[in-house]
């Protein structure tokens, strides 16, 4: 690696909720770091990805999607998402193909007018349009609002000008040494992804009030006594209402084995190794209101 022509930085992705932000993150690592769901505020955390290459690495930060917070929680969220455009090298807005600019995406240009670094328009989702050149009319609509280095429509799905998008991005991140390990993709321990995975299998899984008022911890993980093979973890899911934990645990416990089936097999992938997985269920009564109870399930300030 010669550092001379060498690139590296720091790019953080921000945008309303589901735009796409983690979807794209996963699919630029080339591994699955980020949850996905359709669920409004799936991300929690800024979620780090590391990308290398012969020529650059880049650390993609993937925020939670910022909205009109209501919660503590929420609140933290938001903080955290507005916090990740300190300290980068270029910043990523993404949103998606719309008809009138919205509210939301207001606030956040509005808020990136203090950044000083180029930030790039990214609108998401082409593939849902009817024809690509209806595109031209969210362009119109957002290329005034912001001084914007670039301004890419992208199919994350279809993986339509991605190349061209992280081509610019590398133009734009200064010349500099690797940061992280060549097989690092991402900085969060196994822990913390495998929590996450089990919080999506939830998401996926119930509706209405129950996958806002879900955390997950895991508890211990270790190599299985009798079997080396296995690894033994056990995690607990914790809920606000009473309610909330029976619709967790289903019909004759229907629901949870089926969290846990699917959650098994994702973690497999993750850690490669096999996996005995236990889930429980206990209630922690407005959690998500309470600093006390944030910091011991991993939502402190610090831990976003």
């Amino acid at each position: 690696m010669n550092i001379d022509t060498y690139k590296s930085g720091f790019v953080a992705i921000i945008g309303r909720p589901n735009v796409g932000k983690s979807t794209f993150l996963n699919t630029v690592v080339g591994k699955k770091i980020a949850i996905m769901s359709d669920k409004p505020q799936t991300t929690r955390n800024r979620i780090l990805g590391i990308v290398t290459t012969d020529e650059m690495q880049i650390a993609f930060t993937d925020t939670p999607g910022i909205h009109k917070p209501t919660t503590e929680l929420q609140r933290r969220m938001v903080n955290a998402s507005y916090d990740a455009t300190k300290g980068v090298d270029c910043v990523i807005f993404m949103t998606t193909p719309v008809k009138s600019v919205l509210k939301g995406d207001e606030i956040i240009l509005e808020n990136l007018k203090k950044t000083k670094v180029p930030v790039f328009l990214v609108i998401n989702k082409v593939d849902q349009l009817k024809r690509f050149n209806d595109i031209d009319l969210t362009i119109n609509l957002y290329k005034d609002l912001y001084p914007f280095q670039g301004i890419f429509p992208i199919s994350v799905i279809e993986n339509k000008n991605m190349d061209m998008l992280l081509n610019e991005i590398k133009r734009a991140l200064p010349f500099g040494p690797q940061f992280y390990p060549e097989d690092m993709l991402s900085d969060h321990p196994e822990r913390f992804l495998i929590s996450e995975l089990i919080r999506e299998k939830i998401l996926d899984s119930t509706k209405q009030e129950v996958p806002h008022s879900i955390a997950v911890v895991v508890d211990s993980m270790k190599e299985c006594e009798d079997n080396p093979d296995y690894t033994d973890i056990y995690a607990t899911i914790y809920v606000e209402r009473d309610s909330q934990k029976r619709i967790i645990i289903g019909h004759n416990g229907d629901l949870i084995k089926n969290v846990k089936l699917k959650s098994i097999n994702d973690i497999k992938r993750l850690i490669g190794k096999k996996v005995h997985l236990d889930l429980w269920v206990k209630v922690k009564k407005d959690w998500k209101d309470r600093p006390s109870d944030l910091r011991v399930l991993g939502y402190s300030n610090d831990n976003f």
